[in-house]
């Protein structure tokens, strides 16, 4: 009973005492850790929360303002490149693409910028790195860059840049974007082979399981395709014209890297107690990461030599009534620390949420606000606890996508060797791209509901067909009455006895069809639901389907193997240009082959012809019949069923300020304010002690004790005339 007493005094809160008074904001991390900080590495959506916040790339997207515009951001400005002829003559600006042999970009760097504390820079009184000689076992039992006496710092420079281009020629990690990096940066490609060559010889004699690996220099060997002329000048030079170029400037694949964090990991012993890149990213941008506790909790704190950028004073029409502009021109970030919190289930993510102890429920997803939306129209009761809690729930268009893909590396559904194999196995992935009911998918689970999609392309980018008669796809649908209608199970059950497959047997076996299907987060049960959706789709043509359900670490592991069947998988714009999406079919960018982005590894020669023409051009006509093309081929081999494009709506509170959602913008935790009186507020209002169990129980108490009184008066009573008989 004294224990029931002591508990409804207790603090519910997840956090530490007093936390909510702090200017700390909360948030969750749906299912695991990052898998890679390092930006030479990083290319998943659960990375961004951290890389974003810590590096700072060349450029970034305005914050508020819509459509989206580059603006510098370690840069002074957004550079447009000079175009030079093959004999090194300059062209105008609007020469043909195929007279222009290179593309030069010279950018020019904000001066002063300096990095955030950490020992790889610090130095003894003779001026020699302190940290740069470690011998085994001299880390001791350190595990954080925290944990040494001395810190230091320097200027970025434009050398930084220079090291990091060179980098993604690396044998030693992954790099998901060398291939398309080595088809533009002069030089690159080529560069690769030298890395790998010089990486040969310095490990010549060490055990190749070790962990440890000594110190690969890039600054020894030249690249012809990035240089530093000035100290904050950096020079990049493309082949040929490349527009989207620009935007790769924009993401952290070309944060700058200085040498000495790449040094400082490479010695004895760093990478057995996970001191790396990958865990203890070193940038110039507002935060650093101060605590990694894996799949448990991370946490950013402010970076105390970031100079301070301002806040954007300008946006996009109804920010300035909506209050996006009331910090124009002050110093940012605001928050000081940032922690995010690993949560394996939704349920008690949702709660902690509307306890108000996430102020974000997930940082990084724009997903989130839709099952607060959908709850809000099934129930009058919830609609008005969200509004009287004022839940900021904001829905945008997204520029993202979902679908379920096929490795076209496996012998069952892949591209298959032979003509007649090729026909089989691209109707056996018609089939079942008609048999994915995505209309039905949307009304089932509301809260990931979207546009279901015909091609690859979003609305919000030039030139989607999305929702015009000459976007619909003809595999999957009909035009009926000017209207699209999906293709009837029959007509997809013919299709699997052309493919060989009737009744879902093996003609020449049959045996039942067996496929695999990869997806890349736990089996939870919120997820089990979606996981069956899917297996029943492919039972319409009478497919059986095994689940193989992972944690994100052993999918990428899975399908960098080709080990995948069928996949579940998503896509987040890096740029809202149409070849960002496009390229996920380009041929080399396997994953399997060339550890690029494309999952399916899909590799059609007159698909990559039409790529390779689209990066040169601009938006227009011309730029519109590729696409159209494109789209066309990728819809007869059906490499992908082209799943839908989910709206996007965030889970924030009310009490945080500046919110704008948006997939493209992934440095916005600078930005943000809290107002943590009306945060305190809220959480006192929102969970008050329940205090009818405290009385129950006194009342129980008291009960007992009477009970016990009067049992002992009565104990006595017989007791004393005992004693009189006696």
């Amino acid at each position: 009973m004294l224990a029931v007493l002591c508990l409804a005094g207790c603090n519910n809160s997840p956090w530490e005492s007093g936390a909510a008074a702090e200017n700390t904001l909360y948030s969750a991390v749906k299912e695991s850790s990052p898998r890679h900080l390092d930006p030479t590495a990083s290319y998943w959506a659960a990375d961004t929360p951290y890389t974003y916040q810590i590096y700072e790339p060349l450029y970034g997207y305005h914050y508020l303002k819509r459509p989206y515009e580059l603006i510098g951001k370690a840069a002074e400005s957004v550079s447009q490149p000079r175009y030079l002829d093959k004999n090194g003559r300059d062209l105008p600006g609007d020469a043909p693409g195929d007279q222009i042999a290179e593309s030069v970009y010279d950018i020019r760097l904000k001066p002063n910028i300096l990095f955030q504390p950490h020992p790889c820079f610090a130095r003894d009184v003779q001026g020699r790195h302190r940290y740069h000689a470690m011998k085994p076992g001299e880390l001791g039992g350190r595990v954080s860059p925290l944990q040494f006496q001395h810190q230091g710092t320097r200027e970025l420079v434009a050398e930084d840049y220079v090291y990091a281009l060179k980098r993604h020629a690396t044998t030693r990690i992954t790099t998901p974007i060398f291939g398309i990096f080595s088809e533009h940066v002069i030089g690159l490609k080529g560069y690769r082979a030298l890395v790998k060559q010089e990486d040969a010889k310095l490990r010549a004699h060490l055990d190749p399981a070790s962990l440890d690996k000594p110190f690969l220099d890039f600054r020894q060997w030249p690249l012809a395709g990035a240089t530093a002329p000035e100290k904050h000048l950096l020079r990049i030079r493309l082949k040929g014209k490349y527009p989207q170029w620009n935007y790769w400037m924009a993401m952290t694949f070309t944060a700058p890297i200085p040498w000495e964090a790449d040094a400082f990991y490479a010695q004895p012993g760093m990478a057995t107690v996970g001191l790396s890149l990958d865990t203890w990213p070193v940038g110039t941008g507002p935060y650093m990461m101060v605590e990694f506790i894996k799949d448990r909790r991370h946490v950013l704190k402010r970076n105390p030599n970031y100079r301070g950028e301002p806040y954007p004073c300008e946006g996009a029409p109804g920010d300035k009534q909506a209050g996006l502009l009331d910090d124009c021109g002050k110093k940012t970030p605001f928050i000081d620390t940032l922690v995010s919190t690993v949560e394996r289930e939704a349920v008690p993510q949702r709660a902690k949420f509307r306890q108000g102890y996430y102020d974000i429920e997930v940082f990084e997803r724009t997903d989130t606000g839709m099952d607060y939306l959908v709850a809000k129209q099934d129930s009058e009761d919830i609609r008005r606890e969200y509004d009287a809690k004022g839940f900021r729930l904001d829905r945008l268009s997204g520029v993202d996508s979902y679908e379920i893909g096929f490795n076209m590396l496996d012998p069952v559904v892949g591209q298959g060797s032979t003509p007649e194999q090729q026909s089989r196995h691209r109707q056996l992935r018609q089939a079942i791209s008609i048999a994915i009911d995505w209309d039905e998918y949307s009304k089932i689970f509301p809260s990931k509901a979207g546009i279901s999609a015909m091609g690859p392309l979003p609305k919000a980018i030039f030139g989607s067909r999305e929702g015009t008669l000459a976007g619909v796809n003809l595999v999957t649908h009909r035009i009926v009455d000017g209207q699209p209608v999906r293709r009837s199970i029959e007509e997809a059950k013919k299709l699997m006895v052309a493919a060989g497959y009737p009744d879902g047997r093996d003609l020449k076996t049959g045996r039942p069809l067996v496929l695999n299907y990869d997806f890349y987060v736990l089996p939870t049960p919120e997820r089990k639901v979606e996981i069956d959706w899917v297996v029943r789709q492919f039972a319409k043509v009478d497919i059986q389907l095994e689940v193989r359900a992972t944690d994100n670490n052993q999918f990428q592991d899975k399908v960098r193997k080709g080990k995948h069947q069928v996949f579940w998988q998503g896509w987040v714009a890096d740029y809202p240009d149409a070849e960002n999406f496009l390229f996920l079919l380009y041929g080399p960018n396997g994953k399997t082959r060339s550890d690029g982005e494309s999952y399916a590894n899909y590799d059609n020669p007159a698909y990559d012809r039409l790529f390779v023409k689209l990066k040169l051009m601009a938006d227009g006509p011309e730029k519109q019949a590729v696409i159209d093309q494109m789209v066309k081929i990728a819809q007869e081999d059906a490499p992908w069923s082209f799943g839908y494009f989910p709206h996007a709506s965030a889970a924030v509170q009310h009490w945080v300020y500046n919110s704008k959602p948006s997939l493209m913008v992934r440095d916005h935790g600078r930005y943000l304010r809290l107002d943590v009186a009306e945060r305190q507020q809220r959480q006192t209002q929102w969970n008050q002690p329940v205090w009818w169990p405290v009385i129950l129980a006194l009342t129980a108490l008291a009960a007992v004790i009477a009970l016990l009184l009067r049992s002992l008066k009565r104990r006595e009573r017989m007791t004393a005339r005992g004693n009189a008989v006696i």
